[in-house]
């Protein structure tokens, strides 16, 4: 069985390399990896540790101390200050209150930031000012660019999401030269059939994530994790390409289902990063959420394994459902292909 899976594997790399549609998307990862790399620079050009919100009417000696540490935005009054901290990046509101400083979050910044600002406002009320304050903020600890991490984790998605394409548009190339209904006379089990299709997309995937880390600097990252969480979630991105191979007759037809396995990915990466905690719930039922929770978390450098078993666990149950559900009508449709 293991030498028909290779035969299968080898067929589908001999059509890749005379595709050149099979042939472009499997170098569009390393593009992209590229892409951001260079790109980076000047995404982040503008982009602080920490933003700190003030009203006009503070000290200036309170703004100009915040101005040494932290990117500050004035603001004219308070609800244009609690509308400016309602953005999806992080920054911190400030406003004087009984010879002291409040602090306004929207709820979902990270610790560091929130630490951070408050160390400083300590530090000015212990008496530190611009003028003879010379410290400067220096960590020990390694940190990662949130922008960089972001745009690497949906290039993550991409690639697992691009393998399933793969395996449609291989499919529909094998409809076209009738091997599919030559298989039912054939040794070939179905199963046999369905594992070599998908190993071709799964190795795709796996050289292109690797491949990109590497140039985006990710080497020292928790290898493990990162593709223990990609192959869970890859399990569903092979069945979905199943079904569209099986359903479709050419290659637009598959281009253009692409866009309904865009949604689930799209949605996914929108709940993490706009929604308040409070709604997050709603992504629970999709495995690309946790998959790319559980991926912001490894190229931050700050899994630890209690919770990246639980969400690999959320994965696998959602994707093995979804496998005994599907894996018969994909079994059906090949018969009848």
């Amino acid at each position: 069985m293991l030498r028909k899976i290779v035969t299968i594997f080898l067929k589908d790399a001999k059509i890749a390399r005379r595709d050149a549609i099979l042939s472009y998307m499997m170098v569009v990862p390393i593009i992209l990896a590229v892409g951001i790399l260079l790109l980076l620079p000047q995404l982040s050009e503008n982009s602080f540790s920490i933003k700190t919100a003030l009203l006009r009417t503070e000290s200036k000696t309170y703004i100009d101390y915040m101005k040494k540490y932290t990117q500050v935005e004035l603001f004219d009054n308070k609800e244009a200050l609690e509308n400016r901290l309602l953005k999806t990046d992080d920054s911190i509101g400030l406003i004087s209150k009984n010879n002291d400083y409040e602090m306004i979050v929207e709820g979902n910044e990270s610790s560091q930031t929130i630490l951070l600002a408050q160390f400083l406002n300590q530090k000015f009320k212990e008496g530190a000012n611009p003028e003879t304050s010379s410290a400067d903020i220096v960590t020990f600890k390694t940190s990662v660019n949130p922008l960089k991490t972001k745009l690497t984790n949906m290039l993550i998605l991409l690639v697992i999401m691009s393998s399933g394409m793969m395996i449609a548009l291989g499919l529909v190339e094998e409809k076209s030269d009738n091997t599919i209904s030559a298989m039912t006379v054939s040794p070939v089990s179905q199963g046999a059939f369905i594992l070599g299709k998908s190993l071709f997309g799964g190795c795709s995937a796996l050289f292109g994530i690797i491949i990109s880390l590497l140039i985006l600097g990710y080497a020292d990252i928790n290898w493990f994790m990162l593709l223990s969480i990609g192959f869970m979630s890859f399990i569903l991105s092979a069945l979905v390409g199943f079904l569209q191979g099986t359903n479709s007759t050419d290659i637009i037809e598959v281009a253009s289902s692409l866009k309904l396995m865009m949604l689930p990915i799209v949605a996914a990466v929108a709940c993490y990063e706009l929604l308040a905690d409070n709604w997050q719930w709603t992504m629970y039922w999709n495995p690309f959420y946790w998959v790319y929770k559980a991926n912001d978390l490894i190229l931050s450098k700050e899994a630890i394994w209690n919770e990246m078993f639980f969400y690999m666990l959320i994965v696998f149950a959602i994707s093995i459902t979804s496998y005994f559900i599907s894996i018969p009508i994909i079994k059906k449709k090949l018969r009848k292909a």
